[in-house]
Parts: C-alpha cells; structure tokens; sequence
C-alpha cells in the first residue's frame, strides 16, 4: 500500500496532479481543495489511496489527513465510488461535508452533482454515526453554516466562469478560498477569486 508520495510537482490538470517521485511521474486524481494549494515546480507531499478495479489502478491524493478519512469513509457506503466521493470533496470543505453528514443534512449532500436524493439519505444512515466529530470543527459547523457554503461556492463559480475563465482554475481558486474561511459569501469569494485569478 502507498501511504503517501513526497515529490516535484510536474503538471496540474483538470482532476489531476502529476507527482515527480525518484524520477517516476505519479498521476493522482485530487479534489479541487488539493489542486488549488499545489504550484507547478515545487515541492508537495500527498496522502494517497490506491483504488484497484478489474481494468484500471488509480490513485488519488490529498494534502491533509481529513479530506483521505472522509475519502475512505464515503467509499464505503455501498454505491458510492471514488469519483463521486471525489466530487463531494471537491464541492465543499471537508469540515462542511463533515457537518453535512453528522447533521443528516440530505439538502447539502444532494446538491452536489451526481448524488441524488437516496444516495444522499443512504450516506447519513450509514456515515451519521461514523464520521469522527473532530472533522466538522471547522468555522462551517456553526450552524447551517455547512449549507452556505455550497450554495456560496457553487454561485461564485458559475460568476468566474461567465466571466471567461478556465473551468480548473476557477474551482481550485474557489475551493482554496473556502478552504481558508468556509464562511466566505458569493460576493467575497468572487472579489477575493478575481484577485487571484488576474
């Protein structure tokens, strides 16, 4: 097993980073907050799972412990693959999706795109009780602050993407943001994201 890679960062792409390890470039699938904190040409160290399939092994990598804790805990729950457990971390804060499933909140699971209502509802049933609450300590579990801060994120980049720029870019700058202050608004996070995006 791979615990973790420690290396050059070579490439940033759309869901993915390339890794330099001993001369051996590593391809990881990331969510948006990992992308977002990685610069081409220097130094990353990432958590990583390995997934192995009948015709494919990937691996998928994060920059903090939490994010591959909830990436084991989502994989878990039956009818839920990596690629969707992915799009939950991309779509908000580990400390929001964390609140999100201790609250039972189905709302904010189920307006991440691709996971519908009952996948929504079986992920609360089986995680509610599994997720460690240490994880949800975040400035997003105040409250229904969890909720803002999807709908906040989603906003702000559908704005930045009108505006003309890259789909990638845009979710790893939003994604950083939010990672830094899950409270931010819709204004605040495109202000802040025009200023990084410039």
């Amino acid at each position: 097993m791979i615990a973790f890679l420690s290396g050059l960062v070579r490439d940033l792409r759309e869901n993915s980073a390339v890794l330099l390890v001993s001369g051996v470039g590593y391809e990881l699938l990331c969510p948006v907050s990992t992308l977002g904190r990685l610069t081409v040409n220097e130094q990353a160290e990432l958590h990583t799972r390995l997934v192995v399939r009948e015709d494919s092994m990937t691996l998928f990598g994060f920059l903090d412990t939490d994010s591959l804790r909830l990436f084991d805990l989502l994989t878990g729950v039956s009818g839920v693959g990596p690629k969707l457990a992915l799009a939950l971390l991309s779509a908000m804060a580990p400390s929001a999706l964390a609140q999100g499933l201790l609250s039972g909140d189905v709302a904010l699971l189920s307006s991440v795109s691709g996971v519908g209502k009952k996948t929504a509802e079986r992920l609360v049933l089986e995680l509610q009780n599994k997720v460690p609450e240490h994880l949800a300590a975040g400035p997003a579990a105040k409250g229904k602050g969890a909720a803002v801060v999807s709908t906040a994120g989603r906003d702000a980049v559908d704005a930045l993407l009108a505006l003309g720029f890259r789909d990638v870019q845009v979710r790893a700058v939003v994604a950083e943001l939010l990672g830094a202050d899950p409270t931010l608004s819709a204004d605040a996070l495109i202000r802040r994201g025009l200023g990084k995006l410039r």
